[in-house]
C-alpha cells in the first residue's frame, strides 16, 4: 500500500519551492530547507518591505512565479490583488458586491485563500463567488455556488479554500443545514465536471465545516480527502466517486462539534484535530467503503487545536494549542502512534492563536491575533531558542515563505521580513 501527498504538477510547472495553495508546496505547512528570521519589529529590524491592504481580509496570501497573489474586500466588493515581491502592487480585480464577515475581529467576507497553477488563479469568497482570471488580472470566468447549488447555511464566515486537480478546481461545501457537496469546475471555463453530495448525518452544528481538502494519491489514485460532518472522506479526483469513508471523530454524536483546523497529511497518514480542540487522530488513509474500525490507528484526548492547522514533516506533527488554559503549548507526536515526542510552551497570553503555524527549516512561525509573532527553534529533544516579536497589528491569516522570505498579512499590511 502506497501513501503520500502528491506533488502539483501543471503544464510543466512543478510547484515545489513556491507557495500556490494555502498550506504550502508540501500541503502541511512545511517546507525542510529555509531560513527565517528569529528578530524583526515594527520599527522596521530585518522588514523588507510593508505594503497597506485596500481592505481587511484574513485570507491567506499566496507565491506562485514570484507574484503574491490575495483576496480582499475593495470598497465593498470582492476583490483579488496582485503584488510583486517587491511589495508594489501589479493589479487588482473586483467583482460582485461581498458578503461581510460575521464578526469585525475574526471573520470576512475574504477568508478563504486563493489557489494557481501558474497561469490561472482561482479565489472563493463568503458571498458564494468562485472567480478565476489570468496571472496578469484579466478575467476568464466566475460563477456563484450559492445562486447555483443552494444558500450558505454556515454559523460563521466562510473557511475552505479551493484544491487544483489537473485542469480543474475543486470547492468543498460542507454545513449542517443546506446542502453539503463537492464540485469539480472546469480551470478554463468554469463548467461543472462533477459534483457529489456529501451528506451525513450530525447532531447541531456538527455538520459545519470550514477546513480545506487534501489531494493525496492514495493506492495509486490521485484523490480528494475532505473533513467535515464528524467522517474523513476520499472521493476520486477525476469523478468524484466515494471510495472509502471513516467515522469515529464523533462517536457520542455531541452537538456544536463543527471543525475549523484542516487534517494534516504526512508520513503517509492523516492527523485530524477535532473535538473542539480536545481530540487527535492518526488515521491510515485508503481502503474501500467504511474503514473506521480497519484505518483508525490511534485516537487521543488531549490539549490540542481547535481552529489553528498543525504542522507536519518527516513523520512528525507538531500541534500548536490555540487557546484554553494550555494556549501556546507545542507537541511534538509520532504520526503513526500518537505517542509524544516532546512538549514545549510559549510565552503565556489570554490571546488566541488563530494564525496556522508554519515550519522552515528547524524554525516554528507562530503569529497570534494581538500582533505578536513568535520564532521558536526545533529540536529533536523540544523547543529550543524562542523570540517574541511585536508588530502591532492582528494577525489572523497565516503566514507563508518564499524566496528566502517570511510574508505576513496583518489587519491593514502586507508584511516581507528577512
Amino acid at each position: 500500500m502506497v501513501y503520500g501527498s502528491l506533488l502539483l504538477s501543471f503544464s510543466g510547472l512543478t510547484l515545489s519551492g513556491q507557495w500556490a495553495s494555502w498550506r504550502g508546496p508540501n500541503g502541511n505547512g512545511s517546507v525542510a530547507e529555509g531560513v527565517l528570521p528569529m528578530e524583526f519589529s515594527a520599527e522596521g529590524k530585518n522588514v523588507v518591505w510593508k505594503t497597506e491592504l485596500p481592505g481587511r481580509g484574513c485570507s491567506t496570501p499566496i507565491v506562485c512565479q514570484g507574484v503574491i497573489f490575495l483576496t480582499a474586500p475593495i470598497e465593498g466588493e470582492d476583490a483579488i490583488l496582485a503584488y510583486g515581491l517587491d511589495g508594489k502592487e501589479r493589479w487588482r480585480q473586483s467583482y460582485g458586491a461581498q458578503t461581510p464577515g460575521r464578526g469585525n475581529k475574526l471573520g470576512s467576507g475574504a477568508n478563504s485563500s486563493a489557489v494557481s497553477d501558474g497561469e490561472t488563479v482561482v479565489a472563493y469568497f463568503k458571498s458564494g463567488l468562485v472567480a478565476a482570471c489570468s496571472k496578469e488580472g484579466e478575467k476568464k470566468w466566475d460563477l456563484n455556488l450559492q445562486e447555483k447549488y443552494g444558500k450558505d447555511y454556515l454559523w460563521w464566515d466562510q473557511g475552505t479554500s479551493p484544491v487544483l486537480f489537473e485542469k480543474s478546481v475543486i470547492l468543498a461545501v460542507m454545513q449542517t443545514e443546506g446542502d453539503s457537496y463537492l464540485v469539480s469546475l472546469d480551470l478554463e471555463t468554469g463548467n461543472e465536471l462533477w459534483k457529489v453530495e456529501r451528506e451525513f448525518k450530525t447532531a447541531k452544528e456538527s455538520g459545519d465545516s470550514y477546513t480545506t481538502p487534501h489531494l493525496l494519491t492514495i493506492e495509486g489514485v490521485e484523490t480528494i480527502v475532505s473533513f467535515g460532518a464528524d467522517h474523513i472522506a476520499g472521493h476520486e479526483a477525476k469523478t468524484g466517486k466515494l471510495l472509502w469513508t471513516s467515522g469515529g471523530i464523533n462517536p457520542e454524536m455531541k452537538a456544536m462539534w463543527r471543525t475549523i483546523a484542516s487534517s494534516v497529511s504526512v508520513g503517509g497518514m492523516l492527523v485530524v484535530p477535532h473535538g473542539r480542540g480536545e481530540y487527535l487522530m492518526g488515521l491510515k488513509p485508503g481502503g474501500k467503503g467504511d474503514v473506521t474500525k480497519s484505518h483508525i490507528l490511534w485516537r487521543k484526548k488531549m490539549a490540542n487545536t481547535d481552529a489553528a492547522t498543525p504542522v507536519g514533516r518527516d513523520g512528525e506533527i507538531y500541534v500548536l494549542v490555540d487557546r484554553g488554559k494550555k494556549r501556546g503549548a507545542i507537541t511534538c507526536l509520532d504520526v503513526k502512534t500518537g505517542e509524544v515526542r516532546w512538549e514545549g510552551k510559549l510565552p503565556r497570553s489570554a490571546s488566541t492563536y488563530y494564525s496556522s503555524p508554519i515550519l522552515v527549516g528547524d524554525t516554528l512561525c507562530c503569529p497570534r491575533e494581538d500582533g505578536f509573532v513568535f520564532m521558536a527553534k526545533v529540536t529533536a529533544d523540544g523547543l529550543g531558542e524562542v523570540k517574541e516579536n511585536k508588530l502591532g497589528e492582528s494577525f489572523i491569516a497565516s503566514p507563508i515563505f518564499v524566496d528566502g522570505k517570511l510574508i505576513l498579512r496583518g489587519r491593514d499590511f502586507l508584511w516581507c521580513l528577512k
